[in-house]
């Protein structure tokens, strides 16, 4: 059996279509572990429509995304435990796709398959994935912090079912980081468990109307708990690799520098540039942000919705 776990905080538009995925499934043998993260609007009412009883609904106060996947991890009867955001969605193989991986590669802890975005107009895009080292349509993601590094992120929650031991042994998802929560999961269980990985596309990523860049962004990221977080990784004895995390986190605080300059937070942008560099020193775009932080902001902005 697997267990789908579904953090709900306020979709009540959305989560019928998501559930609905759930139970599309061709691999019907699971349970549905939905926390409910304090919902104030119909969300559970469109859940309790579903007459079955595969379905578990837990309350609790709003405390986050991250609790509400703890508390459904914990939950969870099964030791293979999928996660499933409740505005994306599945292609009816995904449970199939991963429980396959997982009887093929008895040695892996986490599973991963490929995704496509559909953003609100219902326009469908593919991710890109480069630098797989195995060439068939499944292997071992050996590699996983260089394919971050050049590709989208390979690893993404609504396309990852983990073993319950494997995820609760780094403690889950964290309880204090607001935004890159999943990012720092990932990376944990990255560097100690093997990752078992599909090319089939069989997740959607339901995109929201603030993506990309022709918008300005709405989460700016304050503090710098993710950042250092990573950057502690690098002290694991285990480390394999240890050149392709540098350039991660490199690669993060480009990510970061990026996001303060089209917000104008110039000061957070210099900061994130020079991190950058003592990770991509050779890295080009660094020096070409570093020029940008004497134009306004719109400008900026202007020039990077040229550049997309």
């Amino acid at each position: 059996m697997i267990s789908v776990v579904i953090p709900l905080y306020n979709k009540e538009k959305q989560i019928a279509h998501t559930l609905q995925s759930v139970f599309n499934q061709t691999f019907q043998d699971f349970e549905v572990v939905i926390v409910d993260d304090g919902s104030t609007d119909g969300s559970v009412a469109e859940v309790e429509k579903f007459e079955d009883q595969r379905i578990r609904v837990v309350r609790q106060q709003n405390v986050g995304v991250s609790a509400a996947r703890n508390r459904g991890i914990n939950e969870a009867k099964s030791d293979l435990i999928a996660f499933l955001d409740a505005d994306d969605e599945w292609k009816p193989e995904y449970l199939a796709t991963q429980y396959y991986l997982y009887q093929k590669y008895p040695d892996c802890n986490t599973y991963a398959c490929n995704y496509e975005f559909r953003n609100p107009e219902g326009v469908v895009t593919s991710t890109t994935i480069r630098k797989l080292t195995f060439t068939g349509k499944d292997g071992i993601l050996s590699n996983y912090f260089e394919v971050a590094c050049c590709s989208h992120p390979p690893l993404w929650t609504s396309a990852v079912m983990v073993k319950k031991r494997a995820i609760q042994a780094i403690g889950g998802f964290p309880l204090d980081v607001s935004h890159g929560e999943d990012l720092l999961t990932w990376a944990n269980l990255a560097i100690r468990n093997k990752i078992a990985y599909s090319r089939q596309v069989c997740s959607i990523y339901c995109l929201k109307s603030d993506y990309g860049v022709n918008s300005k962004p709405v989460n700016i990221p304050q503090g710098n708990l993710v950042g250092s977080r990573l950057e502690s990784l690098l002290q694991m004895p285990s480390l394999e690799r240890r050149n392709d995390l540098k350039k991660y986190i490199g690669r993060w605080y480009k990510i970061r520098s990026h996001i303060f300059l089209r917000g104008g937070e110039k000061k957070n942008a210099f900061i994130n540039i020079c991190r950058a560099m003592r990770f991509q020193p050779n890295e080009w775009q660094l020096y070409v942000f570093l020029i940008l932080l004497i134009f306004p902001v719109s400008f900026v902005n202007y020039l990077f919705r040229k550049l997309r």
